[in-house]
């Protein structure tokens, strides 16, 4: 299972037309994703102060684009980042991303409980 964060809008965009192209893929290349164990700190890093956010787990099965893990940003860690449009039926499950008190983005517990953070 990869992650992927995106706006409300662009979701329900994605469902209207049956994929998923954002301008990351036409810029960059690829599509941005994470895993389970990364996803808040990219949130808090690259989504501070933005609401209405929702997370996609995706199968990494079911994805008919590549998926290359690799640190191009030098993080020091390796990012999944899939190379093609993301067919939606690859997406298994979609969850709210919301924030703490502090403002901080957290885990939601429908997918802490996919696996130890």
């Amino acid at each position: 299972m990869i992650l992927h964060i995106i706006g409300n809008n662009d979701w329900q965009n994605a469902l209207n037309c049956g994929e998923y192209s954002p301008d990351s893929l036409h810029n960059d290349g690829f599509i941005h994703c994470s895993t389970l164990k990364q996803t808040t700190e990219i949130a808090n890093l690259f989504f501070k102060g933005a609401t209405n956010l929702k997370i996609l787990c995706i199968d990494e099965e079911k994805t008919k684009s590549k998926i290359v893990y690799e640190d191009t940003e030098n993080f020091g860690q390796l990012f999944p980042h899939l190379y093609g449009a993301l067919n939606l039926d690859a997406v298994f499950k979609v969850v709210d991303l919301n924030s703490d008190e502090n403002g901080k983005f957290v885990l939601p517990s429908e997918l802490v409980a996919l696996g130890s953070v």
